[in-house]
């Protein structure tokens, strides 16, 4: 996947969940920033950022905050996306190119079971299996880890995919690391201990657990 009409900035401050403030040359500019998550590590203010303009001339806001530059104390600077509608995309690319899934498979998106709704179904031959995409975006020390905050809907979804393998189907959590640099990733017990045991619950249940990085580029 790619973006269109890529431009730096610096990021200055994120008044809300929505928007950011960003110095782009001379103009200082608000922007959405299209991820609802805390990203407090990510979005300092003074550190390098990419902006997408929108294609919608009706929108207030002409520009989505896509990426970011990670300073590190080790390891050098990280290109991080933080699109949130970025993993989505980019796995929906990758299973119907061959990716997870054998080549043939019917990938079909949003689908609802039980009293979920998942990312991607997909059916090969008597094959039947529900695949949840998570965007990662949190690195401390070359680990990547979700969620950066609490989040019920996520362990939900977990437990619905469990449910899903006791009816016959298999079931995929896949976690989209939207950088290229972490060695291992984990869940984040540390802010989500009730996520962090529903996955392994999930996984003792027959989910299969994959985590899969990017390349990251600004557009």
């Amino acid at each position: 996947m790619r973006y269109s009409d890529v431009t730096e900035g610096v990021f200055l401050e994120r008044p809300n969940r929505f928007i950011a403030r960003v110095r782009t040359g001379d103009e200082t500019s608000l922007v959405h920033v299209p991820n609802t998550g805390r990203c407090r590590e990510l979005l300092v203010p003074g550190r390098r950022v990419f902006l997408s303009k929108s294609g919608n001339p009706e929108r207030v806001t002409k520009y989505d905050l896509v990426a970011v530059v990670k300073e590190r104390d080790e390891g050098g600077p990280l290109l991080v996306n933080i699109d949130s509608q970025a993993p989505n995309r980019a796995a929906g690319e990758w299973l119907r190119r061959g990716g997870l899934l054998p080549a043939g498979a019917e990938v079909r998106g949003e689908v609802k079971h039980g009293d979920s709704r998942f990312d991607f179904y997909a059916e090969h031959g008597d094959k039947r299996a529900f695949i949840e995409v998570k965007g990662v975006t949190l690195e401390q020390g070359g680990v990547a880890m979700f969620p950066d905050a609490p989040t019920e809907r996520g362990a939900k979804h977990l437990r619905g995919l469990a449910a899903a393998v006791k009816e016959g189907f298999d079931a995929c959590v896949l976690f989209v690391v939207q950088m290229k640099g972490p060695r291992l990733f984990r869940p984040n017990d540390a802010t989500d201990p009730a996520f962090g045991e529903a996955l392994r619950e999930a996984r003792r249940a027959g989910v299969k657990v994959i985590a899969v990085d990017c390349a990251v580029t600004p557009d």
